[in-house]
């Protein structure tokens, strides 16, 4: 199983950006969750089959039809460091 955060910069608050990635993540089967930083930003983290992280990436630089999201960055987490994310779910928080 692999773990990935992202970082998305642009107009993703407010225009249903987290609850449009979580349903995408639940389509793909990954578990996780979605968060506004303070920034801005919006904060992914899923954990799942890598086809599936490679899809939600390719979706969270398109993302919502509201949004306009001008970067994505992404790394990859050890497990360790992922231990209070929800699993067999992605959710909003």
């Amino acid at each position: 199983m692999t773990y990935r955060r992202f970082l998305v910069s642009g107009r993703v608050q407010g225009v249903f950006f987290r609850v449009s990635a979580a349903a995408r993540a639940n389509e793909l089967g990954l578990s996780g969750r979605a968060r506004n930083l303070a920034n801005g930003q919006v904060e992914v983290i899923a954990f799942g089959d890598e086809r599936a992280l490679d899809e939600i990436e390719m979706w969270l630089h398109r993302g919502p039809p509201s949004s306009s999201v001008d970067s994505v960055s992404r790394e990859t987490l050890r497990s360790d460091i992922a231990v209070d994310l929800p699993t067999g779910r992605f959710r909003v928080a």
